[in-house]
């Protein structure tokens, strides 16, 4: 009787610091996206942070994400952005994207669980999240264009 109880608790909250979270996690609407490099179009299957709250969570508590796959913050506006890793398990790139699609600065294998704040160097409409490497894998550079259609640029 005791280990089923062990092994239920295990279940029910695997990792002390997720227990909380996790009754308040957010859902994100999918997308897609493209980023035109020199060489050639890559292109991802992202997850929109839209909302207050899902700007907060962002890619917290994910053991992984898909090579492909990436998370665009959508600010509407274009200011300063700051990011930091706090909670979030897996190294990320970060694209700081204008109003008109072009990116204006990357940073690149974000440290996990740090909360040093990754500030752009510039006004930024959206911020792209992708795994940690991705920036390097595909050579995306500075001045490169995201077509979405939150940029008006999206691909037909």
């Amino acid at each position: 009787m005791f280990r089923r109880s062990i092994v239920l608790v295990l279940i029910l909250f695997p990792f002390p610091w997720f227990g909380a979270a996790a009754q308040q996690l957010q859902s994100f609407d999918k997308s897609s996206l493209v980023i035109d490099t020199a060489k050639g179009p890559q292109h991802f299957d992202i997850e929109l942070a839209l909302t207050a709250a899902q700007e907060e969570q962002g890619l917290m508590y994910r053991p992984r994400l898909a090579a492909d796959a990436g998370m665009l913050f959508d600010f509407g506006d274009t200011a300063p952005r700051g990011f930091w890793m706090k909670n979030t398990l897996i190294p990320l790139d970060m694209l700081f994207i204008t109003a008109d699609g072009r990116i204006a600065d990357i940073h690149e294998r974000a440290v996990p669980l740090s909360e040093d704040v990754i500030a752009s160097s510039v006004p930024v409409r959206a911020v792209l999240e992708l795994n940690g490497g991705t920036v390097a894998r595909l050579g995306i550079k500075l001045g490169d264009v995201v077509r979405q259609q939150i940029f008006g640029n999206a691909s037909p």
